[in-house]
């Protein structure tokens, strides 16, 4: 018998969300099952994310527990209704972490997110040798096989700026992460020229937060805030030492909305952004 594959962070939040709707409705997994008409191992597996759920059911839970946002209702509906295998990077699915997976996943589903970079360059907003450059620092070293399937993963995820419903994407990237050298000069000005150009771009705004601007809070954390179709349905990836973490508490949501709405009280307007990395092209 094959192993069975681990759920998607997408699976895992619906799981999530319907834990919490349950527990918002004061029932505990035992009268949840009698509502439902169903057993206490269903309720239990379908909240872990041990076992999926159909968008009936979906709607069905929801109006059991009373669930009064019809559209809070449907993002989960429409969740429910995806099924893994048939999206590009499912083609990755046996030979990367599962977690660059879900951030492509995020990726795909956002209706708008906003990122921020401390030391590095966005992803989506790389140039392929830049990218190199940045895996080439990699601990353990990595087979040139596997950084080049890194790299073209990386280029793939840029696809979803041009789908049909263009998600609005703000990139916060601070004056360090420009500054670095990653790849020697001639990466370097090749990276600056092509985040320049991904700004033409009629959803993408790049946003510098210049050292001058001082502190700011979450200093050297990147943050991706994906939007959901309702705020409560929004999500937090970060990246942190063991890998990548995704967030979507009430309050770490709102943590992180502050968090990025006064990092952009800090940086330069979108204009004065682009003549700023200009300014750092011709010191390279």
């Amino acid at each position: 018998m094959s192993a069975r594959k681990p759920p998607t962070e997408r699976r895992r939040r619906l799981g999530t969300e319907l834990r919490w709707m349950r527990e918002r409705a004061g029932l505990s997994v035992n009268e949840a099952a009698v509502l439902h008409g169903t057993d206490r191992t269903t309720v239990s597996n379908t909240e872990s994310a041990r076992s999926g759920v159909s968008p009936d059911r979906v709607r069905h839970w929801a109006a059991n527990y009373a669930c009064p946002e019809p559209r809070y209702v449907d993002g989960l509906v429409a969740m429910a209704r995806e099924r893994t295998g048939g999206q590009w990077w499912d083609d990755y699915r046996d030979v990367l972490p599962s977690s660059l997976l879900d951030i492509a996943e995020l990726e795909h589903h956002a209706v708008a997110f906003r990122l921020a970079l401390m030391m590095h360059m966005p992803g989506l907003l790389q140039h392929p040798d830049y990218t190199r450059a940045v895996y080439d620092m990699a601990v353990p070293a990595l087979s040139e096989e596997a950084r080049e399937r890194l790299v073209g993963f990386r280029q793939a995820r840029v696809a979803v700026l041009d789908r049909h419903s263009k998600p609005r994407c703000t990139f916060l990237i601070h004056e360090a992460a420009l500054r670095m050298r990653f790849g020697g000069r001639a990466v370097v000005l090749a990276q600056l020229r092509h985040l320049s150009e991904q700004a033409e771009r009629p959803n993408v705004v790049i946003r510098v937060v210049p050292f001058a601007a001082g502190g700011f809070p979450n200093p050297g954390a990147a943050a991706f805030y994906a939007h959901g179709p309702v705020p409560a349905l929004d999500t937090v990836q970060l990246d942190v030492p063991t890998g990548v973490t995704f967030l979507h508490a009430p309050g770490s949501l709102e943590n992180y909305r502050e968090v990025l709405d006064r990092m952009e009280q800090c940086a330069l307007g979108p204009r004065e952004s682009l003549d700023f990395i200009g300014t750092v092209a011709k010191a390279v």
